[in-house]
């Protein structure tokens, strides 16, 4: 499947980037480039698109505003976004508007093909009959590398129950281990690293698997026989994704 794509973003070396590395992707095809929201708004309207890489700070209309006026939902009623921005304190809001990735400037073009595959299995996914799953899958190598005492350890995103943040250290517990990993990071650059339609931050010191959770209480979930709560500012965001995905 090929994904119509554009690309917005008023810094020209960052949409001329955007735009190269679209060009370069197989399965993705450039129909429209923007230096401002509001021409977007006007181009998408008239040609419509499937996906949109999508800056967030820009002058009179930003990257958030349009993507509320859109309605960004599943694909069939609105493009997919993908956020493209040099500040981190906007993934919160990518969750309240529904993004599908969120790249952190400077980006290369391995994370943009992450990002793109993501977008062209989540087309995949909402255009075919299939039942929704909870979480929407990746591919099955997706993994990532983890700092374990003097060595890099692989672990597939698939394995992870949840992550608990320590200080200068994060326990990472993964399935069929009875003891977890420990890994000299933290959990603000696991939560970077990791697909944010796959896991969310509950709790200043907790990420979740979406796919791993057992159940869910007012406010709380259990994911890997124990309960973990949800925290401040993080309900708001869990509750909007239960509303996706709870039947």
């Amino acid at each position: 499947m090929t994904l119509n794509c554009i690309a917005v973003d008023d810094e020209p070396l960052a949409l001329k980037l955007v735009c190269a590395y679209i060009e370069q992707t197989p399965f993705l095809k450039l129909v429209g480039r923007y230096d401002s929201a509001i021409e977007a708004l006007q181009g998408l309207h008239e040609h419509g698109a499937d996906l949109v890489f999508l800056d967030i700070q820009m002058p009179n209309l930003n990257g958030l505003n349009l993507a509320k006026a859109l309605g960004w939902n599943r694909i069939g009623t609105a493009p997919m976004v993908v956020f493209t921005t040099a500040y981190d304190q906007y993934a919160l809001e990518g969750y309240k508007v529904d993004a599908l990735d969120y790249l952190l400037k400077p980006f290369g073009y391995e994370e943009f093909l992450r990002a793109a595959g993501k977008a062209s299995t989540y087309a995949e996914r909402f255009r075919s009959p299939a039942p929704v799953p909870v979480a929407l899958p990746e591919p099955e190598d997706a993994y990532l590398y983890l700092k374990v005492e003097y060595q890099l350890v692989r672990v597939a995103f698939r394995d992870i129950f949840y992550m608990e943040g320590m200080k200068d250290y994060v326990k990472v517990f993964t399935e069929g281990s009875h003891k977890p990993l420990l890994s000299l990071t933290s959990l603000k650059a696991l939560e970077e690293k990791l697909p944010s339609r796959r896991f969310m931050r509950l709790h200043r010191s907790y990420i979740v698997s979406l796919e791993k959770i057992q159940a869910v209480t007012k406010n709380s979930v259990q994911i890997g026989g124990i309960n973990i709560q949800i925290r401040g500012q993080y309900k708001e965001p869990f509750s909007q994704f239960l509303s996706r995905w709870a039947r």
